[in-house]
């Protein structure tokens, strides 16, 4: 085994979607995944666009220097795709000598991005364009060599997505519960089970200064805390909420969280409040309701002003949700607690999984290393 340049194993395709079949549009992100295209399509002539199918992979030229990062993806639905024109199609010669996946796995090394960087052009763009690609060496070892760094890799991105579809299954089941609710409880007014909460910070014993994202959670305030005055700042305690009552410039979503943690501080024009009665409403079943898309369009809705839309104090207390048993309550954020926990454990496994790929190309380097070694 040695270093061979990987021209000598690839080339370009270049079929083009002439009969408008395929409309599945995609492109390709800095982590070398595929994803829908953003773009505006309505105007445009997708008859010049490239078809690409399993088994092939779509390059990026462009900009490989600016983001220091080969957009290289490897295609694996049976389901055909089609991309822009600006990418490059690219097809291995014989799969008998160099696995598309083998050759995936050793670009997903951040050495490879590295290298790419270095080589690419002088441009403002910074490309690396393809008969410089064509140049790169890497190691290709025997096929079977090859199919068991592929199986190994394969096997536990397998096992991620399982796992990862179950959260799919959970989620379904949190909100269908929640839908069915709507539609079978009798609706209760929600100013009759919460209460604002005015605490401010008048002692400073508190500097844990956050703020609220669009993603309905706390995060650290990038404001300096030396320049403010805290002790005007709201108290947000464990399971009280806060919510940001200005929708416009929130991206369709209404900003807010549920604290599940120390207690917090949170801007004077901030809104805290704090369900009356546990016992009656869980905070974290009202989250729940609070998290579903359509309560963003209804605050988005209900929201009123001129400059800024807002959704004030009297708007949140006129909300309606169903109030169940509080046994069923329990039962739908115990389903919710078990999905965000998988959620972390999965997040936790891509994490574990993604530097394999070094890991099992650094044995192939050794072993190359070990061969020359040998035959000296």
């Amino acid at each position: 085994m040695s270093y061979k340049r990987i021209g000598n194993y690839i080339h370009l395709v270049d079929n083009r979607n002439k009969d408008l079949a395929i409309t599945n549009l995609l492109g390709i992100n800095i982590t070398k995944n595929f994803m829908p295209s953003v773009a505006n399509t309505s105007e445009t002539d997708l008859s010049k666009y490239k078809i690409i199918q399993k088994g092939q992979f779509a390059y990026s030229a462009m900009q490989v220097g600016r983001d220091e990062t080969i957009r290289l993806a490897l295609f694996t639905e049976e389901k055909l795709a089609i991309i822009s024109p600006a990418y490059l199609v690219i097809e291995v010669n014989d799969e008998n000598e160099l696995l598309p996946e083998y050759m995936m796995m050793w670009f997903q090394r951040p050495e490879s991005d590295r290298y790419g960087w270095f080589i690419s052009d002088s441009s403002v763009r910074a490309s690396l364009e393809w008969e410089r690609f064509s140049e790169i060496r890497i190691p290709i070892p025997d096929i079977e060599e090859q199919r068991k760094f592929v199986a190994l890799y394969s096997g536990l991105l397998t096992n991620q997505k399982t796992y990862e579809n179950s959260l799919a299954d959970l989620q379904l089941i949190c909100d269908t519960y929640i839908e069915n609710l709507i539609k079978t409880e009798e609706p209760k007014v929600l100013g009759e089970y919460i209460e604002q909460s005015d605490e401010r910070n008048r002692d400073l014993k508190i500097d844990n200064l956050v703020g609220i994202s669009v993603n309905k959670i706390f995060i650290e305030t990038k404001s300096n805390k030396e320049q403010l005055e805290l002790s005007n700042y709201k108290i947000v305690r464990q399971r009280e909420f806060s919510y940001v009552s200005v929708t416009s410039r929130n991206g369709e979503k209404i900003s807010i969280a549920l604290l599940d943690g120390e207690a917090g501080l949170v801007s004077s024009t901030y809104t805290v409040f704090r369900v009356k009665n546990a016992s009656i409403l869980l905070p974290e079943y009202l989250f729940l309701f609070f998290k579903r898309t359509e309560f963003d369009r209804y605050a988005r809705f209900n929201s009123w002003g001129s400059a800024r839309e807002t959704f004030d104090w009297a708007d949140m207390c006129n909300v309606k949700l169903p109030i169940p048993d509080i046994k069923i309550q329990e039962a739908i954020v115990t389903i919710y607690h078990t999905l965000e926990t998988r959620k972390r454990i999965n997040e936790q496994l891509k994490n574990a999984i993604k530097p394999l790929c070094p890991v099992l190309m650094k044995g192939v380097v050794e072993s190359l290393k070990l061969e020359k070694v040998n035959t000296q």
